[in-house]
């Protein structure tokens, strides 16, 4: 019998308590990814042989996926933390989650350079934005 609720993480969401479950966290394996080395750590491929076991679904089979699998749409694309992220390369980008921080979190994009980031940072405090890679690409003035 498989473990159908493998990972949960209780969260609130606008005030209402939410429980992530994600009905699978490992990665789906590529067909004969475990007979060679190249293949080893590939995404998921969809097999499409006449005669393959995966494809036909047969009982003890590597299972594919499918729909089924999807999250719950209430606490899909959430954090751990209960935010849903959204990447943020400026200033000005950071103006359209200013009614919405409550809900949503800035991720700084990695192509930010570290003053422009602290640029960001700086903004969102002013407007009580989550930034959930705040400590990234910045040193103190001491050690520059």
């Amino acid at each position: 019998v498989a473990v159908l609720f493998s990972y949960l993480v209780v969260l609130l969401i606008n005030g209402v308590k939410m429980t992530i479950v994600k009905k699978r966290t490992k990665k789906f394996a590529r067909h004969q990814s475990d007979l060679f080395m190249r293949i080893q750590r590939s995404s998921w491929r969809k097999p499409k042989g006449i005669d393959g076991r995966v494809r036909r679904r047969f009982k003890g089979a590597l299972p594919m996926p499918s729909i089924g699998y999807g999250s719950d749409k209430k606490t899909r694309n959430t954090l751990p933390c209960g935010f849903k992220s959204v990447v943020v390369s400026n200033v000005s980008d950071l103006e359209m989650l200013m009614m919405h921080n409550r809900t949503y979190a800035a991720t700084v994009a990695h192509s930010v350079s570290s003053r422009g980031r602290r640029e960001i940072i700086e903004r969102a405090e002013q407007l009580a934005i989550r930034v959930t890679n705040a400590a990234a690409k910045l040193r103190d003035e001491e050690d520059a």
